[in-house]
């Protein structure tokens, strides 16, 4: 048959499997796309099922469509009524068929994640509940999370009494969505869960009906939809019908959204899976890529096992480059993009891959300072995200408290309880005395009018500290405007946070360039040209999809993408891996997928960059190289720097390509030999030296804290 053309033995077995229940390992590059979609269409060709008996599950409205479009072209069939889509997109649409037995209205409406934020905050003030006490953020955190572990409130065990408030606040929240019709995204999967497990009739109904269930990247399902699709598969009754799904437990990286990679080995113990088959063939990547994906990934103790290969060759040498900083990396990545871009490579076929989203600032500022066109992909620009923009605005305040823009952003945010009304309010009195919001605040003489009487002190306050170098009042800002407390309050304040430390960063890193003395009592003349700076990174465009930009995301959001060339920026420990990861139930295996997933982006050239110092909350931190780089054999590794360590003796050369300067045996009146002081790592000897003046360098072997270089005018050592 035409359709089982091209298909390899692996994906021709996964696709011509008999009606049994079925897991396919399906690697990075593998063809899962297709071994899926020709075996929806083998099923419907051959006869075995109609296509209104088979249900598939996506995780993506986007996959769902790419699929019926392959089906599309692959049979002469209308795909329109078939059931594929989104675990969510199907409870939807079986809920909207049997609403009464749901105990929903015909015509119940959906609530997207800031109706559901705003529903809670409604709740919590028809309560008169404190939302410092209890915010709303985490509040619906707690809810959806009761909610994707099937728990409705009276199921949830509450140990103490703040517990048992906010299950008291989920029940609330829970009457009021019956009475308004309403439905979160959380409540779509329990809700048809519950109705399928309740009511017989209806469950026997959908398990003749669909007698093949496919399921796509089964590796992200958590809990409760994977009790979903027992359920509808009827686990452990005859005639059950047949699963195939598709997943790779390497590629599991969503567990802080509840993603459970165990539901891989539940499914293979709970339905007694025979049919277990490996797709290793990789169509994407050179195989010194795979090679060193292969090589990370095995020091995972709990994974299924699987080995990538191609048939593609071994290909380029993997680039490993140490910076001395994070500006350095930086500026090491432009100049190499700006080589690879005139060798004749596009730069839309080149990727910066980043742990955390804050490290995009240094990254921008060296491609913006350059004029190399860039796109964030799946986020915002450093600039134009909302926390940044937020400490922007009280800066702005500082400069200028007659700045209504900045003023109408930050009145009220963390909120302070002034409503809309107090505001317009406001904005009526500066219309009538012809000046700004700022200036009008005196004329509100109600109850609106003393909370911003307080904000007003609050701006006075602010630019009392205006001579404060500017890092400082950075700082300064973030603690008193109290935007660090309401982020820290937050499920995902995290990543927030950590923008706001590289905002402190970027202001030190912005006096280091273009600072200017602050003369004592007056307003930083860093600040407003700080500013500027910000306005003008914030205004340039960014590149469209058509443009021929490069691209920068999370490792995150880079699964599902491949690129000719790629950067993985920022390997280092505490950063990639993520120092939380360190302390965490199995943190470190989910780190180690998620640098698989990095690796196996890049079809021809990968490059591993890290750094000795990176700014991290306004300081320098010194930092080792990510064991994920020692994980990878040294056979395939070319270092672009000279290498401290096991690597040092090895069969690959060195190639030094920056601070190649002649080597000195002293340095700043220290010696190899010598035994210095760190404040950090301690006690340690001077191996090597090399450089001079503001340059140098020195090797110290610091014992447990391992071998380093260290910039003399950086690490400040001190004769031990």
């Amino acid at each position: 048959m035409n359709l089982l053309e091209r298909l390899n033995e692996p994906q021709l077995a996964a696709v011509t499997l008999p009606p049994q229940h079925a897991l396919i390992l399906a690697g990075a590059g593998s063809g899962k796309t297709r071994v899926l979609t020709t075996r929806l269409a083998w099923l419907i060709s051959t006869g075995q099922v109609s296509p209104q008996g088979v249900l598939a599950v996506t995780f993506t409205n986007k996959a769902a469509k790419e699929m019926l479009a392959r089906l599309a072209a692959m049979l002469p069939i209308n795909v329109k009524g078939m059931w594929v889509g989104t675990f969510h997109g199907l409870c939807n649409r079986m809920l909207r068929a049997h609403y009464r037995d749901a105990g929903l209205p015909q015509l119940f409406q959906i609530l997207d994640s800031a109706d559901q934020l705003s529903a809670v905050k409604r709740m919590l003030k028809s309560l008169n509940v404190d939302d410092e006490k209890f915010p709303p953020r985490e509040l619906t955190w707690f809810i959806n999370a009761q909610k994707e572990a099937g728990l409705r409130p009276a199921a949830v065990e509450a140990w103490d009494d703040w517990t048992k408030k906010r299950v008291e606040l989920y029940a609330a929240y829970e009457q009021q969505c019956q009475k308004e019709g309403v439905v979160d995204f959380a409540e779509l999967l329990l809700r048809c869960y519950e109705l399928l497990e309740r009511n017989e009739p209806l469950r026997r109904h959908y398990q003749e009906r669909f007698r093949h269930i496919l399921v796509d990247e089964f590796q992200d399902t958590n809990k409760l939809q994977y009790r979903w699709l027992k359920l509808l598969a009827g686990q452990g009754e005859q005639n059950c019908a047949a699963l195939f799904c598709v997943g790779d437990d390497d590629q599991s990286i969503y567990a802080f959204r509840g993603a459970d990679v165990g539901n891989m080995r539940d499914f293979e113990r709970e339905f007694k899976v025979a049919n277990l088959i490996r797709l290793e063939q990789n169509y994407r990547s050179h195989g010194n890529i795979l090679d060193a994906a292969n090589a990370i990934i095995q020091n995972n103790p709990s994974r299924l096992g699987k080995n990538l290969w191609t048939e593609a060759g071994s290909g380029e040498p993997i680039r490993v480059h140490e910076s001395y900083s994070d500006g350095d990396e930086a500026r090491f990545i432009v100049e190499e993009v700006k080589a690879l871009a005139n060798e004749g490579h596009a730069r839309s076929q080149m990727a910066l891959l980043y742990r955390s989203n804050a490290q995009s600032r240094a990254l921008e500022h060296a491609l913006f300072n350059a004029g190399i066109p860039y796109r964030v992909y799946g986020g915002l620009r450093f600039f134009e995200r909302a926390e940044i923009k937020h400490a922007l605005a009280y800066l702005r305040l500082i400069a200028n408290p007659d700045d209504d823009t900045a003023f109408a952003r930050v009145v009220n945010f963390p909120a302070r309880g002034i409503g809309a009304r107090t505001l317009e309010q406001l904005a009526d009195a500066a219309k009538a005395q012809g000046g700004s919001l700022h200036a009008a605040i005196p004329q509100l003489a109600n109850a609106g009018g003393a909370k911003l009487a307080a904000f007003a002190a609050l701006i006075i306050k602010l630019r009392e500290a205006a001579s404060l170098p500017l890092p400082e009042l950075v700082t300064h800002v973030l603690d008193l405007s109290s935007l660090r407390t309401h982020y820290q309050n937050e499920k995902e304040g995290q990543e927030r946070l950590a923008n706001l430390d590289e905002l402190v960063n970027a202001a030190s890193g912005f006096v280091a360039e273009e600072g200017t003395a602050n003369t004592e009592g007056e307003l930083s003349a860093d600040l407003i040209a700080f500013l500027a700076h910000a306005a003008l990174e914030a205004g340039e465009h960014q590149a469209g999809e058509g443009d021929d930009a490069l691209q920068l995301m999370t490792v995150h959001s880079a699964k599902g993408l491949e690129f000719n060339i790629v950067f993985i920026c920022g390997l280092e420990e505490g950063l990639f891996p993520h120092e939380n990861s360190l302390v965490e139930d199995k943190g470190l295996e989910e780190e180690r997928r998620l640098m698989y997933v990095a690796v196996t982006r890049a079809r021809q050239r990968l490059y591993l960059c890290h750094a000795q110092t990176r700014m991290l909350h306004g300081q320098t931190r010194y930092n080792l190289p990510s064991r994920f780089i020692d994980e990878i054999p040294p056979g395939l590794l070319k270092f672009l720097t000279a290498r401290a360590g096991k690597y040092a003796g090895s069969a690959v050369s060195p190639t030094l390509t920056f601070d190649a300067a002649p080597r000195r045996r002293e340095s700043s009146g220290l010696r190899v030999g010598q035994t210095v002081m760190h404040a950090k790592f301690g006690l340690g000897v001077i191996v090597n030296a090399e450089g001079g003046g503001a340059d140098a360098r020195v090797q110290v072997n610091f014992g447990n804290a391992g071998m380093k270089w260290l910039a003399l005018s950086v690490a400040k050592l001190e004769p031990a």
